[in-house]
């Protein structure tokens, strides 16, 4: 099953993905007496996804196909999947290519990880917005795998790994890099990259989450970040340094995880935006299966102070 967010009447509300649009939850359970959450958040918080998705699965597909309320596919306009996430995580070079893209050398050990603040959000078709302050010369955009977990949890096997999350999204991830390689290292981890990875709008998600019986082989996934429409690198997850099993157990071990919280993977490479460019994480996997791609505009503020 696929899940999105939707602005409908003045609202953002869940709904799932439908070969001819979205059906928001909130008409499915008008049409059936049901009382599915109806937003993303709070349908993860409450795990309700994968009782809905077994719904959805054992019949409820077709029978979306009878039920009035769907949101024609040229009427949707999506939003970010949810807005308050507890925790984004991020994972730094964790494909050796984007290590060399800033002139460092993959982490050994651990991986090179972040936390992002829950107010760089943005959703398909936002700005993404190039810094308007003098020292930010160079904004790299990254497309990443995304993994929602689905419950509160810790101290999780490298095995049970998938019994924790709720689904995949794509992601656009973004960097000031110009601050970042301007400044002091310390032992290979910049010191500055809580600062480069916060300004607003650097972290786009959606508009997608594929629930994990969807997918057919999360480690045969090919990851593509294309700048302007042309795809300007490629990887599969089976190339990363440090793979999902690992990314989510490791870090059970250290902090937790809490329903919501959103893991970015890591990228294949960046690439330079400038204003007027387009970013966009575009997701294949094995048997045609692909995600609809997440697709943000680039505003550079410096030459546009009316948009901040």
């Amino acid at each position: 099953m696929r899940l999105a967010t939707i602005k409908l009447n003045g609202k953002e509300q869940a709904g799932i993905v439908t070969p001819k649009g979205v059906f928001p939850i909130a008409m499915l359970n008008a049409a059936k007496g049901t009382a599915w959450k109806e937003e993303m958040m709070e349908l993860i918080q409450s795990q309700e996804v994968p009782g809905l998705t077994a719904w959805y699965n054992k019949g409820g597909k077709e029978e979306l196909e009878t039920l009035p309320g769907l949101v024609p596919q040229d009427k949707v306009v999506y939003g970010p999947l949810y807005r308050n996430p507890k925790r984004i995580f991020g994972i730094g070079l964790n494909y050796r290519d984007h290590a060399g893209d800033i002139g460092m050398a993959p982490p050994k050990g651990f991986p090179g990880s972040f936390f992002k603040q829950a107010d760089t959000l943005i959703g398909p078709e936002d700005e993404i917005h190039i810094p308007k302050m003098k020292e930010a010369q160079k904004t790299t955009a990254e497309a990443e795998l995304g993994i929602i977990l689905g419950k509160d949890c810790r101290d999780v096997a490298e095995e049970d790994w998938e019994s924790v999350i709720v689904g995949y999204t794509t992601i656009l991830d973004m960097t000031e890099e110009s601050i970042l390689k301007g400044n002091d290292y310390v032992d290979g981890n910049p010191r500055y990259l809580t600062i480069v990875k916060n300004f607003p709008t650097f972290f786009s998600f959606g508009p997608e989450l594929v629930t994990p019986d969807e997918v057919p082989d999360v480690l045969k996934l090919e990851i593509q970040s294309v700048h302007n429409g042309e795809i300007h690198a490629k990887n599969t997850v089976d190339h990363m340094i440090h793979q999902p099993p690992k990314l989510i157990s490791l870090h059970s071990k250290i902090q937790g995880w809490f329903a919501g919280d959103v893991l970015s993977t890591g990228t294949p490479r960046a690439f330079h935006i400038l204003d007027g460019d387009q970013a966009e994480c575009r997701i294949y996997g094995p048997d045609g299966f692909s995600m609809r791609p997440l697709v943000n505009p680039v505003v550079d503020l410096k030459l546009h102070p009316e948009k901040e």
